[in-house]
């Protein structure tokens, strides 16, 4: 790779000095199969700086009990749990699980994930929130052993978005239920197939035979807010939801997806023929994609938006470029996938919202591509173009249109050549436009199975840590085709391992360790806030790292605080504030102990609420 760093725009111009040259060098390295890495780094990273001006909190340390824990100074409070009545007319919940599939449409999702807040007034918002999956052992009073018709179509309602109004009561925010915006989008929702793929013969079935109208989203993982204030939603696991007992044909790209005709744990297809991929092979197809819902008006269509590919999409991070161009950036949360970026066709337009709601219509989506660099965490990479005729992306390779290009994305990602990842899980822009992070969760198959080799941005084999990976674009310009790139952090765990990379970057100590970073985002302020969804059994390679957390780091110095802990069994996962930066929005997903009423009580999913006691801005 050559001509990739622009002199003029060297990575160490754009950041502290403190940070931009911290290097994790490493001496010889010896991997064999199933064995870790070992390396011996020839040079020490420079110390994170303990002296913030941004993380104005004292850390919190790891915990294992069945709560949510904040620092002193800050409260938490609950805003809503799985199955809590969004609309006057819905039944309250009933831990029994024998209420039907029609009381949990009227009801707040299961699995809570991503989040974005849309301002209505100073004391009136929209919150738009993914429910990505069900936990049928609380789902059901048969666990699942027993289902009907019925079960599946509450588990279908249980999935999706919930859109809800919240309203500013006493300094506090709480859920209205006669808000005109609060909806369910679920399974069952009608959505329209926009883009290159919209129409194609691979997305048209029986019950639709035009490949312009799907019934339904799921697997929502996490989100994305446009400028022009739609709500973005990603499909991630959308495979698990398919399944069949009698023989199906499947092609590798079912595979590659990880779509297999067998019985599904949640068992739609018995059910809802929809989902059976021996009557129905062309459905997963349509799943996998970017939606784009208007939260405003709870009458209006969600958008599958096909020209920022199919893929196991996490979140979608999204900004305005310097000339006017949209960039989305999009991570495909499996292990030995890939990182992508999406660039509109036509710019944004100020203050003309109906012209702007067409840029995810079309544009150019690009794949990550690393150089390895055997000394060194930090290097130079390229966005290679996938678009049909270019890089192999031919007849010859097996494409036939752009349309082919972008429902089996991942196949053209490994044509054009593109690096295989930690899992590339959520993605966040720097406020100040130039730089761009993202959570690299984990991977245990990098340096055991083919084409996940031990580089770049994923030092480590059989990887249970995880990673945050950091790029510049060349001269801060989104749309440019090269970028410098470096890791803002290695997790990892000082107190098993040591004079290694296991043991984490000099920025992870005793005292803020923690592996599997996934949830990550921005405030105001450039605080970089991240959460985890890792191992939490607190022994081992993961010994006192406790339950999963959020810290708060601070891009500059370096510096990472531990700012929550989260209860048992629980994932911490889903951001947002309120507009004035003092209400922050958390959300703890499958939860196994009894969070979040105690004594006996069945754990739920549950949205918090955390709060300065001083009314200050958090974190400030």
């Amino acid at each position: 790779m050559t001509d990739l760093l622009d002199k003029e725009t060297d990575f160490s111009s754009m950041i502290d000095a403190r940070l931009s040259r911290r290097r994790f060098l490493m001496g010889t390295a010896a991997v064999g199969a199933g064995a870790f890495l070992a390396v011996n780094p020839v040079a020490k990273a420079i110390a994170a700086s303990m002296d913030s001006k941004l993380l104005n909190f004292t850390q919190i340390p790891a915990s294992t009990s069945d709560s949510v824990v904040v620092p002193k100074g800050y409260s938490t409070s609950q805003l809503m749990s799985w199955g809590d009545p969004i609309f006057l007319d819905a039944p309250a919940f009933n831990a029994d699980g024998k209420q039907d599939s029609q009381a949990q449409m009227k009801q707040f999702g299961d699995n809570t994930d991503g989040m974005s807040v849309f301002p209505l007034s100073k004391d009136r918002v929209i919150l738009a929130v993914n429910n990505e999956y069900t936990n049928y052992q609380f789902l059901f009073s048969h666990q699942g052993k027993a289902m009907t018709a019925d079960d599946v179509k509450k588990a279908q309602a249980a999935v999706g978005v919930t859109v809800v109004e919240l309203v500013r009561k006493d300094g506090k925010w709480v859920m209205d239920p006669t808000g005109k915006a609060n909806r369910r989008i679920t399974a069952n929702t009608e959505m329209h197939v926009t883009g290159p793929a919209a129409g194609h013969d691979l997305l048209k079935t029986k019950a639709d035979p035009t490949g312009k109208k799907v019934l339904g989203t799921f697997n929502n993982c996490s989100n994305g807010h446009t400028p022009w204030g739609t709500y973005i939603t990603c499909e991630e696991n959308f495979d698990d939801f398919f399944g069949s007992v009698d023989e199906a044909s499947l092609t590798d790209d079912h595979k590659r997806y990880g779509v297999v005709a067998e019985q599904s744990k949640y068992q739609w297809h018995n059910f809802d023929e929809r989902f059976d991929l021996a009557k129905n092979p062309n459905e997963p197809n349509r799943f996998g994609w970017i939606v784009e819902i208007d939260p405003n008006d709870p009458t209006s269509t969600p958008l599958k938006r096909t020209a920022l590919g199919r893929f196991k999409h996490e979140n979608a991070a999204i900004m305005v470029n310097d000339d006017g161009h949209v960039v989305v950036y999009l991570g495909d949360d499996e292990r030995g996938e890939h990182l992508y970026k999406f660039v509109s066709k036509n710019k944004y337009r100020e203050g003309n919202d109906q012209a702007n709601r067409q840029l995810l219509e079309e544009g150019t989506l690009f794949v990550a591509k690393f150089a390895m660099h055997a000394e060194k965490l930090e290097g130079e990479g390229e966005w290679l173009e996938l678009t049909f005729g270019k890089n192999g992306l031919t007849k010859e390779n097996g494409f036939n249109s752009q349309a082919e290009v972008m429902i089996f994305a991942r196949r053209a990602a490994t044509q054009v050549g593109a690096t295989t990842m930690d899992r590339p899980e959520w993605v966040a822009i720097h406020p100040d436009k130039k730089h761009v992070f993202c959570t690299l969760t984990n991977n245990k198959n990098r340096g055991v199975k083919e084409g996940q080799d031990v580089g770049g941005p994923n030092p480590r084999a059989e990887n249970h840590y995880g990673q945050i990976l950091r790029w510049a674009p060349t001269k801060a310009n989104h749309t440019s085709n090269t970028f410098t790139w470096d890791l803002y952090l290695v997790a990892g765990n000082p107190t098993v391992h040591q004079g290694d990379l296991y043991a984490g970057s000099a920025n992870i100590n005793k005292d803020n360790m923690f592996n599997s970073p996934d949830g990550l985002g921005f405030d105001n302020a450039g605080r970089l806030w991240i959460q985890t969804d890792g191992d939490f059994s607190n022994k081992g390679d993961f010994a006192g790292q406790g339950n999963n957390q959020m810290l708060c780091g601070d891009p500059e110095t370096g510096e990472v605080r531990r700012f929550l802990t989260g209860p048992v069994g629980c994932e911490v996962t889903g951001l947002t504030f309120s507009e004035d930066q003092k209400t922050m929005f958390v959300g703890i997903q499958h939860p196994t102990g009894h969070f979040p009423a105690g004594g006996d009580s069945k754990p739920r999913s549950t949205i918090v609420m955390i709060t300065k006691d001083d009314g200050g801005v958090i974190g400030s």
